[in-house]
């Protein structure tokens, strides 16, 4: 349908899940995972990633996910097996870590990027599978390099090595045929990221004033008075007070800062000639994590499904896509070419390394 003025109106995203139900798929998740000592993880990602993808709905139809849960278990073994190495390399103290370290940098950009291929070829809409066309060098280039020299920089470059980040994972990524592209600029980056450390500065400055200084001073004249004996309880007092503190801002800088940056890069991605539209409440975000969070630790864990599927709902449905076109139209003449794209897509080496 289209107005009268020839723009088309907007696909808002839809989640059509519910607590209650997704807490059965959990809970069973939980236990089988459990038994099989982990093992059964593979098979409960799908079954989450499933159940929130075919609950996700746009201009009338949902998504899917299609995963083998084997390629999902044997790239959590290869990152195990690489995290285990790592582990026992650093505990010997041995020239082995470093050996180790460049093994990690020399394959993890490789992984990563197959990972992308596996998660977006394994998607789909309508019929017509996602893929991801990015180059081997490209990952490289982002992961490796960009990454050493945000290193180098003592993070400076931080926010140039997330937005290039971006680019490579967005700019190559398709929907059948039609490929995304995104527009966002390392100067929007940086701004966010100016805005998180002068966020944080203010509440390192508001937790001085208010005296958190002056408890650690308490606890070392103590320490000193007593020749190195410390007060249990004001141990205690104090590293309540440092957990409290990392907790608030988690709670309130945090998803503000996750907010706009949702809203930066879905604002600049489009999708072919449709453009996507993310208004993220910050607000709303912070007053979702911080409930979320009280909720969870009074139930002792239990409302975690309900918890996910609030926040899903939350997230996506603050996005909706402006077609530039008649959606049938743009998945019909996709849908044709999925055999072609999918028989290069999908690999032997593409799997889920995500633990």
């Amino acid at each position: 349908m289209e107005h009268a003025s020839g723009i088309r109106p907007a696909e808002p995203l839809r989640f059509t899940g519910n607590g209650a139900e997704y807490f059965g798929i959990w809970i069973v998740n939980l236990l089988l995972t459990l038994a099989t000592v982990g093992i059964y993880s593979a098979w409960a990602k799908v079954r989450r990633l499933q159940y929130f993808y075919r609950h996700t709905e746009l201009a009338g139809s949902s998504f899917d996910f299609h995963g083998s849960p084997i390629r999902i278990l044997v790239g959590r073994i290869a990152a195990l097996a690489l995290f285990i190495l790592y582990n026992f390399s650093v505990r010997l103290h041995s020239p082995l870590t470093l050996a180790v370290l460049l093994g990690l940098a020399i394959v993890m950009p490789w992984l990563l990027r197959n990972s992308f291929r596996f998660r977006l070829y394994n998607s789909s809409w309508r019929g017509t599978r996602f893929h991801f066309t990015g180059s081997t060098g490209g990952a490289y280039r982002v992961f490796l390099l960009n990454g050493f020299l945000a290193l180098i920089t003592l993070y400076a470059l931080a926010p140039f090595m997330h937005q290039r980040f971006k680019a490579y994972q967005h700019d190559n990524s398709w929907l059948g045929r039609t490929r995304f592209s995104f527009h966002a600029t390392a100067g929007g980056f940086y701004l966010l990221y100016l805005m998180l450390v002068a966020a944080l500065a203010v509440f390192g400055y508001v937790l001085v004033k208010a005296g958190i200084g002056s408890v650690f001073m308490t606890l070392i004249q103590s320490a000193q008075k007593t020749h190195g004996r410390v007060d249990p309880h004001a141990l205690f007092k104090a590293i309540a007070i440092v957990y409290g503190a990392l907790i608030l801002a988690g709670l309130v800088i945090g998803p503000a800062f996750q907010a706009l940056m949702t809203n930066l890069i879905w604002n600049n991605t489009r999708i072919g000639e449709h453009r996507i539209a993310c208004n993220l409440s910050p607000w709303g975000l912070i007053w979702l994590s911080a409930s979320n969070f009280m909720l969870i630790v009074v139930t002792l864990g239990l409302f975690i499904p309900w918890a996910a599927v609030r926040s899903a709902r939350f997230h996506l449905e603050a996005a909706k896509l402006l077609p530039a076109t008649d959606l049938q139209e743009f998945v019909a003449g996709d849908s044709e070419n999925i055999g072609a794209v999918g028989a290069e897509a999908a690999t032997v080496f593409d799997f889920d390394i995500s633990l």
